[in-house]
């Protein structure tokens, strides 16, 4: 009978975890700017766009894919948006630097390398699309 229990709060802590890890899929936060921002990322950024969206990424991260396409789609009806993406599957320090705990992470730079925003999953285009427009205009 104690083992009942204890598999039944077992999967209630799976179920609690599991929500709240849903809940702040795609959510759109904003950071401080970096302050030392790696070569590979600061080499990816537009100097004449607006906005870079970088999406960090791992080789065998499936939502990254569905990530791409989202942001893809995203950069070529805004004007002033690009999209660029770096694998970070041999750049571990890269990912550390960043903070990037987690694939798919899309980070919003503008020209000069600050970070605008930060997207945890794959990201809701109108979700993203409505948090960049104060950086466009």
């Amino acid at each position: 009978m104690t083992g009942l229990w204890v598999l039944l709060a077992v999967l209630a802590a799976a179920t609690v975890v599991g929500l709240l890890l849903r809940g702040r899929d795609g959510r759109v936060t904003r950071r401080k700017p970096a302050a030392d921002l790696p070569a590979q990322v600061r080499d990816l950024i537009d100097p004449a766009a607006p906005v870079t969206l970088v999406q960090l990424s791992t080789t065998f991260c499936a939502p990254c894919r569905h990530a791409r396409v989202v942001l893809s789609d995203l950069a070529a009806k805004t004007e002033g948006v690009e999209h660029r993406e770096l694998d970070l599957t041999d750049l571990p320090e890269v990912a550390s630097s960043l903070k990037v705990l987690r694939t798919p992470t899309t980070v919003a730079f503008a020209p000069d390398g600050a970070e605008l925003l930060r997207v945890g999953g794959v990201p809701k285009r109108d979700v993203l699309a409505e948090a960049l427009r104060p950086h466009l205009a």
